[in-house]
């Protein structure tokens, strides 16, 4: 049999998520590329690995041995880095975050101010929404893990590492933008764009409105917090976002906190691994990091109205 790591990185990828498309996206890789990378591992093993039924992929037995294999081989290849990398100290290393889709807006920021200071250091991004976020958490795929709120069914450790106020956003020229002290029982008057069901964000703005005996119409969902932004400066409702998604608005932008009864809402932002997980002295020099810098609703780049 002949194969090469790479090849069974870009194999587990595929497996773990039954799609060319994502697995190139995930790996930054075109599609037609991790599609001759997988064939090539299966000539190398002289069986198929994968079978495509309709639209749907699936492993056959062989390639759920070969995955459990892979898994076993990428683990000891990680160990190893980790081993080497504390040897190194802080010279060279890599450094594999996750994160939830609202902590773009302030974590590539943090990691960019991490690498100025260690230029050595490789560092690799995932940004998803929370639920494929606590998968990639549960099968320890990467160092370190941001997310709103630590997961209550998975054994992690969660440490809070910076503010993440949610504040009700309106287009500038609504209504209710300019006054002051705007009840809750008016504020679920309006039609709402939210986030998907299960997003943190959501939960929490839900949650809030439920202790007040008061429910929200939800006229839209949408899957992403710029897609929201855009629809509530088109005028279809207003929103609750995290402040961090302001950051570049400035000002004088299209959008508006308005000033409701219970808002801001403050949560936090924590970072998150398994429990028992071992962390490469990369990943304990960026936590420690993260809870040295701590980040401020000050520091969200929001409107001072937004933090209250």
């Amino acid at each position: 049999m002949h194969f090469s790591l790479r090849q069974l990185q870009i194999f587990e990828a595929v497996a773990r998520n039954l799609s060319y498309t994502r697995a190139a996206e995930e790996l930054h890789l075109t599609q037609p590329a991790v599609f001759a990378q997988v064939k090539q591992l299966e000539e190398g093993v002289d069986m198929p690995l994968i079978e495509r039924t309709g639209k749907q992929l699936h492993l056959t037995e062989a390639g759920r041995e070969v995955l459990a294999t892979c898994r076993e081989a990428l683990d000891a290849t990680a160990r190893l880095e980790m081993r080497l990398a504390d040897m190194r100290g802080l010279k060279r290393g890599r450094l594999r975050l996750a994160v939830v889709t609202t902590a773009e807006y302030l974590v590539p920021r943090l990691l960019g101010e991490f690498c100025a200071r260690h230029p050595g250091i490789e560092a690799s991004l995932v940004v998803t929404n929370r639920e494929k976020l606590l998968v990639r958490l549960a099968e320890n795929a990467d160092d370190l893990t941001v997310l709103g709120a630590p997961p209550e069914n998975l054994d992690v450790v969660a440490r809070p590492i910076a503010d993440n106020p949610l504040v009700v956003l309106a287009r500038r020229d609504h209504p209710l933008a300019g006054e002051g002290h705007i009840p809750l029982a008016r504020l679920a008057e309006e039609p709402f764009i939210l986030r998907e069901s299960g997003s943190g964000t959501r939960l929490a703005t839900e949650r809030h409105f439920a202790r007040h005996g008061l429910s929200i119409r939800v006229r839209m969902e949408l899957g992403s917090n710029e897609a929201i932004k855009q629809a509530v400066a088109g005028g279809l409702g207003i929103s609750v976002l995290s402040a961090h998604t302001m950051a570049l608005e400035g000002a004088s932008g299209v959008l508006a906190p308005l000033a409701a009864e219970g808002f801001p809402l403050m949560r936090k932002w924590y970072l998150a691994y398994p429990a028992g997980k071992h962390l490469s002295a990369v990943a304990e020099a960026f936590q420690e990091y993260l809870l040295r810098r701590g980040v401020s609703a000050d520091e969200t780049g929001a409107p001072a109205s937004a933090r209250g």
